[in-house]
């Protein structure tokens, strides 16, 4: 936990929320350049416990199975934490009843949430949506080409991250199929995945 000194400036703390079914280098290089870029003293990556947008769509990793692979990709990584606030909080996760979490927890504090330009698109569709606007300042990640349309009434901090083509859903595929995922995850992840036998395969060459 990140604690303010004195009369130093409000801490500046990033939410980038997410399943993470697993978590992989696009969305490492992401939490790490917005927090460069915004000069944040904390990014969470915080876990879901169940996603709302997701219910029913598929089966989805334990949740603590999940916390354990972020908590395992970010270990070594400045600045970087993950978030188990949801998953402690129980039941279905809601960007507004974390940020207000959080702002008991991290009184005075800049809360960014973190979206990419999908979500961002679709902001006006979440479940009081006002309450995350109003609570904190949306970064929607841009990549590199035509930026996404988003809605002109809200104040976004635009940050462009490099595009990396990994998608969690195409993971998942290929740990159950043998195929390699080096560079895609991280070695401590993987770890994890083999250790705790996820993804439909306990042995993987």
């Amino acid at each position: 936990m990140v604690v303010p000194a004195g009369d130093a400036k409000p801490l500046r703390i990033g939410v980038f929320g997410g399943t993470f079914d697993p978590p992989h280098v696009g969305h490492l290089v992401t939490a790490v350049n917005v927090r460069h870029a915004l000069d944040l003293d904390l990014m969470l990556l915080m876990v879901n416990n169940v996603p709302w947008q997701k219910v029913g769509s598929r089966s989805i990793t334990p949740a603590t199975d999940r916390l354990a692979m972020v908590a395992a990709a970010v270990a070594d990584v400045p600045g970087l934490e993950a978030g188990a606030h949801e998953i402690e909080a129980g039941g279905w996760s809601y960007t507004a009843d974390t940020l207000t979490t959080l702002a008991t927890e991290y009184p005075g504090a800049e809360l960014f949430t973190v979206v990419g330009d999908d979500a961002a698109a679709g902001i006006r569709s979440w479940d009081r949506a006002d309450e995350v606007i109003a609570g904190s300042r949306l970064v929607v990640v841009d990549r590199p080409g035509d930026p996404v349309e988003l809605d002109t009434d809200i104040d976004w901090v635009r940050v462009e991250v490099p595009r990396l083509e990994v998608s969690s859903t195409d993971l998942r595929a290929r740990w159950a199929d043998g195929r390699p995922l080096d560079y895609l995850v991280t070695d401590e992840v993987l770890a994890v995945v083999a250790a705790r036998g996820l993804y439909g395969s306990e042995e993987h060459g």
